[in-house]
């Protein structure tokens, strides 16, 4: 199927590695020009140049801070700039892996609660803000917000099932409120996903104890449908189909990218 993404203009957050990075990747092979952002400015530019390379699309990265209005205003206008004035679609994926605070109740440090929040929850919010003028003006767009499976089945991560949580309203209000002006917002939620930095946090957790990456990676997946860890090009998969055209029937929905994770049912 042709997702129709040629010449459509793209901005990435947290775009310089993991899922992220998968997105960037799969929507510059899918004809988009794409800004990547992130805080390490050496890694950004060496990703931007490699998925550049790979795809042979535009790929710029920008360096920004995410709990910075000030930062993501102006990230977004030299966005706009460097892909011709124009910004289609935009994927909030910024987090710290797994969340900052986890553990008994007694134990987890509220810094890191609210830094968690603040960056992806309201961060989501500040980068939807800044380019929703932008889309509304071409009368089309696509939001999609990378959320996590532990909003369904939380455990002791406190604050990654809250974050997470909060962005299925989050998503759904943004949804209707610009849905009138062509533009569609859903959220998507990972499970457990292999990615570049995967082989090598195996490899030491294996060694550690004693058992195979193989084994890891089992039992991992245990908890999903399909019994194996979802690669991160399968997440981009899904990512790219709901920023393309052919998703406009699709808003202020959640959807599972997690290999059928979890025995519960969702109406």
């Amino acid at each position: 199927m042709d997702l129709e993404l040629k010449g459509k203009t793209a901005i990435v957050t947290g775009g310089s590695r993991g899922i992220g990075r998968a997105i960037a990747r799969e929507l510059a092979a899918s004809g988009c020009s794409v800004v990547i952002l992130a805080r390490n400015e050496e890694t950004l530019k060496r990703t931007a140049e490699e998925l550049s390379r790979e795809t042979g699309a535009l790929v710029t990265g920008i360096v920004t801070d995410v709990t910075d209005s000030a930062a993501v205003e102006k990230s977004v206008k030299h966005a706009a700039d460097a892909l011709g004035g124009r910004i289609d679609i935009l994927v909030n994926n910024a987090a710290a892996p797994g969340g900052l605070a986890s553990g008994p109740i007694a134990e987890i440090d509220e810094k890191d609660l609210a830094a968690d929040l603040d960056t992806k929850v309201i961060g989501y919010v500040r980068f939807a803000r800044a380019v929703a003028p932008h889309m509304k003006k071409n009368g089309w767009g696509r939001i999609v917000n990378i959320g996590g499976n532990s909003s369904r089945a939380p455990g002791a991560n406190l604050s990654a099932g809250m974050r997470n949580a909060a962005l299925v309203p989050m998503t759904k209000s943004l949804a209707d409120e610009l849905g009138p002006a062509g533009v569609t917002v859903n959220v998507v939620h990972p499970g457990a996903t292999w990615t570049e930095r995967s082989e090598p946090m195996y490899a030491k957790r294996a060694e550690r104890e004693g058992v195979s990456i193989d084994q890891l990676k089992a039992r991992a997946a245990e908890g999903n449908a399909i019994k194996r860890i979802v690669d991160a090009r399968e997440v981009a998969w899904v990512v790219a189909f709901l920023a393309s055209p052919r998703s406009s029937a699709i808003t202020g929905e959640v959807i599972s990218a997690s290999g059928g994770a979890g025995a519960s049912v969702y109406y």
